[in-house]
Formats: structure tokens, sequence, C-alpha cells
């Protein structure tokens, strides 16, 4: 066994290596940019050497480097994590030249199953069904339009040599191909250093549905069922489930066969996973297989029992797998979400910045991968991910309850972050029921974008009680501040208005102590409600039991608190609101206020998110139309595509191509 290993990689995968690694007694190298010189994996491992600058470039992409500080800090082995150098062939021959293993499958099998292009053909040989496409090299737009049209639309258009949701395009129509192909190239060459693009058959109404498998040196291969990865925004898979609550028990052995089958023929060793897309009526065909451990592997250790990155440090130091198919057990169920930095109240827009509040959820069987920690930065050279929530439960229902109670309790400040959207997704019938979720499921249920999960009148209820008695918490506090002089301190009744979503409700509360009793509601149509606390002023959390009176209704509820000027910001089960606590004297004046109407912005172009523009498309004098695309920004490795809100003439360019921009700085402005 090896003593001590190398982390070719950052963030929350190279603290997760680390941990298994330290489990079993090995000794830890990390690597580091400078934006990640304070960053927790190197403060977890035993070593850390530097390579470069910030981009990844110029650090993490730098195999000679890497392959540098393991000559010089005596690592006898590489884990490459996902992304950046794992599947490149290059990399592990380069170890090898040295001596050094690389934990992961032969460079064979990476090349193999690394080109798109060349793994459906391999797949296809392997008796592996795969999509209608074409996976010839593809000379320019013309000829792109040419075999879209030939193979029938909607296609989707992918970098060879792409994943991680990065490099892909669907397109509906001729216009969406040439809109797009060429975004697609720059996508792929920009993150995987290869532009070319392969065009296949887009099959409706789809689960992405996949198979982890492991195998060893010595010829034993075992697929560890499937992950339900559909829920995904452009392509980003953002909720992960193992087993899927749409295969069957004979789809999953078919599924796995292939893809074991898959693996034998490209002699693979390591972890991998074979992706496939799957139709309504339960057919499935290959889309690629990803030659390194995945970023949702949590959900399938935690129904199997088996460490993933423990098993491909032993098969990298020659040992066999230890057990065979039959041994391989599916306990419960595990979902995973993916806790972004980006906004999406503003079109999931990614967010840079300190975490001034960083407070994981302490809840009982939840697990959190995570390469940050309070105070940490998150930089615009990186993927966007904070951290990934696991929850494991006996049922389906259970582990989706956990981990909605799970994201109430997660705390981030100073970032934007994706928690109420994960919260609302887990409250979605849709996505309940569990039969109906396909790749389309954000698209089809959110079409104008994000507003926060729908109110429900015992989530009104719950807000409007929290927000009531945090009210009488800090009023009680401060008339107890000493030094008041006496008869002359604020006086409050029993009586209050709750000002929530447009609406003023009446409260009257009748109690204080251990337990608050309100009454919600106008006269005669109250309801009796009790709430139990032991909420501070000042605590970032409020964590209560709620029950209604005569109804057999009792919930327990965690909303994130963020006290405003006036009033208070609340979040919990996926919904944003604030919140006024008003006298009934201020709540009547409250409606003779004057509201004001924001600036219209709409003759400018602005950036929406630090990033660098990579495309400026209009010049003055040009006349563009509305929806028309104008610039394009880059961030955390991703484009994003900036259109005209209505028709008019440019009037000005502010920026030029290769520019970093501020949120808000004018590109164009219209005339």
């Amino acid at each position: 066994m090896f003593s001590k290993i190398l982390i070719a990689n950052r963030g929350e995968i190279a603290c997760r290596v680390i941990r298994s690694a330290r489990k079993m007694g090995i000794a830890t190298v990390a690597v580091y940019s400078d934006a990640d010189a304070g960053a927790l994996h190197v403060q977890m491992a035993d070593e850390a050497v530097r390579l470069g600058p910030p981009p990844a470039a110029e650090s993490y992409l730098l195999g000679d480097a890497i392959v540098a500080a393991c000559v010089a800090t005596g690592a006898q082995a590489v884990h490459p994590g996902y992304g950046f150098l794992s599947e490149r062939a290059w990399f592990p021959e380069a170890l090898a030249a040295k001596g050094i293993a690389f934990i992961g499958p032969p460079a064979s099998a990476i090349a193999a199953m690394g080109d798109k292009i060349e793994s459906k053909k391999l797949a296809k040989a392997a008796g592996v069904s795969v999509v209608p496409g074409f996976v010839g090299e593809i000379d320019d737009t013309d000829h792109a339009v040419q075999i879209a049209g030939e193979i029938g639309y909607p296609v989707m258009m992918k970098a060879s040599a792409g994943g991680g949701g990065k490099g892909m395009r669907l397109a509906w129509s001729e216009a969406d191909v040439r809109d797009g192909f060429e975004a697609t190239k720059r996508e792929g060459l920009a993150s995987f250093g290869d532009d070319r693009v392969f065009i296949e058959k887009f099959i409706e109404q789809p689960r992405h549905i996949e198979i982890q498998v492991l195998s060893d040196a010595h010829g034993n291969i075992v697929y560890l069922n499937e992950r339900d990865c559909s829920i995904q925004r452009r392509h980003q898979k953002i909720v992960e489930e193992a087993p899927s609550p749409f295969v069957t028990p004979e789809m999953r052995r078919a599924m796995g066969e292939q893809a074991v089958a898959l693996a034998r023929g490209v002699g693979y060793t390591s972890a991998g996973t074979v992706e496939f897309i799957a139709g309504a009526d339960r057919s499935f065909y290959f889309l690629e297989m990803n030659t390194r451990l995945q970023v949702e592997h949590p959900v399938t250790e935690a129904i199997t029992g088996i460490d993933l990155v423990e098993a491909m440090i032993r098969v990298a130091a020659g040992d066999p797998l230890g057990f065979t198919q039959a041994d391989v057990r599916l306990d419960g169920h595990a979902i995973e979400t993916r806790i972004y930095a980006e906004d999406p109240y503003r079109g999931f827009l990614p967010s840079i910045g300190r975490l001034r509040t960083y407070r994981p959820p302490e809840t009982l069987g939840v697990r959190v991968d995570t390469g940050v920690v309070e105070g940490s930065e998150i930089s615009r050279f990186y993927d966007p991910m904070i951290a990934k929530l696991i929850t494991h439960a006996p049922t389906r229902a259970e582990a989706i309850a956990k981990q909605s109670e799970a994201l109430d309790r997660y705390l981030i400040r100073g970032i934007g972050h994706n928690i109420d959207f994960l919260g609302a997704v887990m409250a979605h019938p849709r996505f309940v029921a569990g039969e109906q979720v396909t790749t389309a499921f954000i698209a089809e249920e959110y079409p104008d974008g994000f507003r926060g999960a729908p109110p429900s009148t015992a989530g009104t209820t719950s807000m409007i009680a929290a927000a009531a008695v945090m009210n009488a918490i800090e009023v009680e506090r401060a008339q107890l501040i000493d030094g008041q002089l006496g008869g002359h301190g604020a006086v409050f009744g029993s009586e209050w208005v709750v000002e929530l979503d447009g609406a003023r409700v009446p409260v009257d509360v009748l109690a204080t102590g251990d337990a608050f009793e309100l009454l919600v509601g106008s006269a005669g149509d109250a309801a009796e409600v009790r709430v139990t606390t032991d909420w501070r002023v000042g605590e970032p959390l409020f964590i209560a039991r709620v029950e209604t009176i005569g109804e057999d209704a009792v919930v327990d509820i965690a909303v994130a608190v963020d006290r405003r000027a006036v009033g208070y910001r609340l979040n919990t089960g996926g919904r944003a609101a604030d919140v006024r606590v008003l006298t009934p004297r201020a709540a009547e004046l409250a409606g003779h206020m004057l509201v004001k109407v924001p600036p219209d912005l709409s003759r400018f172009v602005v950036s929406p998110m630090p990033g660098l523009l990579v495309s400026l498309l209009v010049a003055p004098g040009d006349t563009v139309e509305a929806g028309q695309a104008v610039a394009t920004i880059e961030a955390m490795k991703m484009e994003n595509i900036l259109r005209a809100e209505k028709s008019a003439t440019v009037k000005e360019v502010r920026a030029k191509v290769g520019d970093s921009l501020a949120v808000d700085a004018v590109i164009v402005e219209f005339a």
C-alpha cells in the first residue's frame, strides 16, 4: 500500500480524498494556486505545494508541475479527483515515466472513452445501445446545420472532449445550430483544449441514468447500481439520487451488464461511470463514460456501503476488489444536492465573494462534502460548487424530508446561493412523485425563472408566527435593558400586524415565555398557534415547533433570519420573504407610503456578474432587435450570452473583448 499520495485537485474533492487517505493511514500532499493558498484542502493535507497563479491553465492543469511536486515530496501515487487532469490520457503516462502510480484507469481506457466520438464507436462494438447521431469530424457551421437536418431536430451539440455539462447546446432548429455551434466549440476549447464537436439526436422526455462501475487489475468488474441525475440546469447536474425511482430491477440489470461489458471491452480498472439517457418507455442509450470519480459518488457510497475513494486507492496499489456482484447491496435511498454559488432569483447568475457566514447543518445522518469554511473566498476562476449535501434514509420519502430539513438549516451569507431553489425542488409535487422527473424538469417547471417556492397555508402561518415571536422576543429584551428611566420606556400592546407578500395579517401575542400563544388572522377567523423556541436575539437561525391548535398540525421549522433595518428577510422551505412586524397604527400609516419606482435600465447592457468579456457582437450605429445576442461573458468556466431587452440602435460600446468586468459594468449603451 502507498504511504503518501498527492491529490491533483482542489476544493471539496481534494478534501474528500484526504479523508479516505487519512482513514487508511496514508499521508497526503495538496497542490494549490495562489487563489487557494489558504483553502481548506491545503490546511487538511500533510504537505502542500504551490503550482502557480489562479487560472487553471497556469496551475491545476500544469501536469509537469504536478509530476515535479510528486518527485519533490516523495508521493508514490496521484489521485486526480474530477475535472482538471483526471481524464487526460497523457497525465498517467507522464506519472508512469517517473514511477508514480495513477489512482484511476489506464491511459488507454481514458483515451478510448475520453473522445466522445470514438467512445460511441467502441460502445456500439461492445453491444451497448447508442443514441443515433453523427460521430465524424464536423467542418464548420454549415456542415453542422446539414448534419442536424439529416438526424432530425431536436439535436444536441457536444464538445468531443467535454464533460460536467460544459460544451453542450440543445438545438431545436437551424437557427439554434447557427447560434450555438461556435459557442460549443469555444467552450470545448476553453475547458478541455479540444474544439471538436459531435451531434446526436436529443431524446425527448429523457432521464439521465448512470451506472457506477468498479474494477480491479485481476479481471473483477462489478456495477454498483444506478444514480438518477435528471434534475439538471444547462446540462449541469443539481440533484442526484440512488437508486432511481424510474428504474426497474430488470432495467438495472440490463444497464449494469452493458456498463460492465463496455468497461471490460476497454480494459478498464478503477472507478468509472457509464452514463445513459433513458426514454419514457424505459429504452436507454449510451451517452458517455466518465473515466474518473463522479461528483455524485456519495449517493452510491450511501446505498452500497463502499468507500469508492478507498477502493480506487486499493485497486491502484494492486489489490483485488474482494467482493463480487452478488455482494453489492442496495440499502435504502440517498439524495445529493449541489450547493452552488449562484443566485436563482437572478437567472442563476454566478456569485463570487467571501463567505461571511458559513454553517453547514448539524442534523444527524447528514453528510456534507465541502472545500470551504467561514471566511473562504469564492473565486471566478473555478467551478461555483460550494458543497454537496447528502442524505440517506430507509425510503425515498424520508431521504427527501431529511434533505429538506438540512437545507433549511444550511446558513450561507456573503454570496448568492441556490439553497432556496433546492428546497423548492425537494418540495415540488412532481419531484416528490418521482416518476415524471426528466432532464427538462427545471425548464418546464420554472419557465420564467425561479421566484421561490409557492406559498402554502402552513408555510405562511409558520413565517408569520416566526416573525411575530422574534419581534416579541426583541421587544421584551429592549424593555429589560438597564439604565432606562422609570416610566419612560417604550410601551407596546399585544396587538401587531405582520406584513408578508403584500398582505397585512393581524397577530395577537397572548402569552410569552417558554411557549408563545398567538392568534393569527382577523377576529372570528383567527388561528390559535403555539410556538415553542429558545431563539435569542441575533441568532441567524430560528428553530421552533409550531402547533396550530384544533387542527392537530405540528411542524418543526428552521427559518434563516437576516435582520433588516425594518423587519426581517426570512428563508425556509425554498421560499424567501421580506417580513415586517408593525403596530396597528404603523400598519395603517404604511398604506399611505409612496412606492419608489426603479430606474429604467433597458437602454444599457450591463454585466450581471464579475466575468471576462469573451465576445462583443455589436458596434456603434448597429440596430439590434429584442432578444438579439449582444455580448458573451465567461465566469466560473461557463459562457453567458447577454441579449438586448428591446429593439434599439447602439449609441456607445464601453468595453472591449478581454476586459474583466465588475457587476453592473456597462458594456453597451443604446440611443
